[in-house]
């Protein structure tokens, strides 16, 4: 009887981890996107030059995407309970120093802190769920949950994002983080296990070389859009192409790599990475124009561009749930490039836009599929970058995955803000019309990376064979 008890409050102290761990994570989806709507605003209070308030976006991103996977290793090395809670409170600290900004150079920087407190929460909370919950039912459907919750904060993000910026202003956005992190740190150290520490090595070069090679990328970017291609561009790309080599000499040397370079002898593990990374490219690219478009070109408020992004939330969930189904049907090479299809003619039906633009005429269908498109990709593009991964590698193959997401979101947003500045904005204050063409620019430019997504998709996870359908606990445990 005592043995049932216990195990029932072991189950039980399970579920209760699962709630502290995802209501952190929650709050950092929710606050990667409730910021597009208040992009605007913050622009205009904080005088950001047109071509650096993207930089709001891709501090944040560029932080993550450069240290997720180390996060992971440090949650190892020092204990997931300890690491997660710290990263929590540095997640506190810097939402404080955002919302308190007075300045752009000060909201950059602590949006790339909020960045670096979000690269090791997320690992850290997904080792605690992956340490609590032995495989079976139980940890799909935690995984489950914790997948959902990531579609779901970023389209309340959206919408409370809207709602924060018109009825209190663009600094609660990053305020409201504050008492949910003090709850998490409240409860945390009661619900959360303590786990055993492993002494391994931390490749810090590996990690310095992965962020560095990202930087000098960006920094090209938006080089290329201000000034063209000239001595300075050149010297960036270069750097970019030398931090990426090092990484590689890095990896096969470091006796404890960040990312071990034989799990990429996996074609399907590579093809859904490529997914998520170009998928990723095409989501926060649209975001971006399209909260600058309806609110600088066609005077939507924060509150009504939400709510106009919550068409595209509903289709997405529709289209998680169609691309499981199919996925667990027929497999994932097909599933996969037919949704970046989807994306890349949804992407071309929005560059349509007009100036003088409505709705229902310009933005509606093509949201409405560019969601749908999305949906599928991201599913069959998360199975396929963790099936046929060996169960000691599970946990590099998601981290790899949350990686190439994070990646791929941060440069969207960069690439977009550059094409727009480059096209409209590099000499003088843009007009209506000139915005709009530098929208509708960027907009195809990301229809091509989502073709490029498509036929990568066809070149790496069909490749003339054929996938096994994939099992249905599998497809339900990894959707976002």
């Amino acid at each position: 009887m005592m043995s049932g008890d216990s195990g029932t409050t072991g189950a039980r102290r399970r579920w209760w981890c699962l709630a502290v761990v995802c209501l952190a994570m929650f709050m950092g989806v929710l606050d990667s996107t409730s910021v597009y709507a208040a992009l605007p605003e913050i622009a205009a209070e904080l005088d950001f030059a047109p071509a650096e308030v993207q930089w709001v976006i891709t501090a944040y991103g560029m932080a993550i995407g450069g240290l997720l996977l180390l996060g992971g290793r440090l949650a190892d090395r020092l204990g997931r309970r300890r690491v997660f809670l710290a990263s929590v409170g540095l997640f506190a600290v810097a939402s404080l120093a955002c919302g308190l900004a007075a300045s752009s150079e000060l909201l950059i920087a602590a949006r790339a802190l909020q960045g670096v407190g979000a690269a090791v929460m997320t690992p850290a909370g997904l080792s605690l769920l992956m340490g609590v919950f032995p495989d079976g039912p139980d940890r799909n459907k935690a995984l489950g949950i914790w997948g959902g919750l990531g579609g779901t904060g970023a389209s309340v993000g959206l919408l409370l994002g809207g709602v924060l910026t018109d009825r209190a202003g663009w600094e609660w956005i990053f305020l409201t983080n504050v008492p949910v992190c003090l709850l998490v740190l409240a409860v945390g150290p009661a619900l959360l296990p303590e786990a055993t520490a492993h002494r391994q090595r931390l490749d810090l070069p590996g990690a310095v070389t992965a962020t560095g090679g990202l930087v000098l990328l960006l920094l090209a970017l938006f080089r290329v859009a201000e000034h063209g291609v000239d001595t300075l561009t050149v010297l960036l790309l270069a750097g970019t192409v030398v931090a990426a080599a090092l990484f590689v000499v890095v990896e096969q040397r470091s006796p404890a790599p960040l990312v071990p370079l034989r799990i990429f002898a996996s074609r399907a593990l590579v093809g859904g990475n490529v997914v998520i990374l170009t998928a990723g490219i095409a989501v926060d690219g649209l975001l971006i124009v399209m909260t600058l478009y309806a609110q600088q070109v066609l005077g939507f408020s924060a509150l009504q561009f939400g709510l106009t992004m919550a068409i595209m939330t509903v289709t997405s969930v529709l289209g998680v749930l169609a691309g499981q189904h199919l996925v667990t049907r027929s497999g994932f090479r097909l599933v996969a490039p037919g949704g970046m299809t989807v994306l890349a003619g949804a992407l071309v039906l929005l560059s349509r836009l007009s100036s003088d633009g409505t709705l229902v005429r310009d933005l509606l269908a093509g949201l409405v599929l560019f969601g749908a498109g999305m949906g599928a990709a991201f599913v069959a593009g998360q199975i396929a970058a963790l099936s046929g991964v060996a169960d000691g590698d599970a946990g590099l193959a998601a981290g790899l995955e949350e990686t190439s997401f994070a990646v791929g979101t941060t440069l969207g947003a960069a690439l977009a803000s550059a094409v727009v500045v480059g096209y409209a904005v590099r000499d003088a204050e843009p007009t209506t019309t000139a915005l709009t063409d530098g929208f509708a620019v960027a907009l195809l430019v990301l229809a091509g990376v989502a073709t490029i997504g498509a036929v990568l998709a066809v070149t790496l996870l069909g490749a003339g064979r054929r996938h096994e359908p994939v099992p249905e606990s599998v497809a339900t445990a990894v959707g976002r």
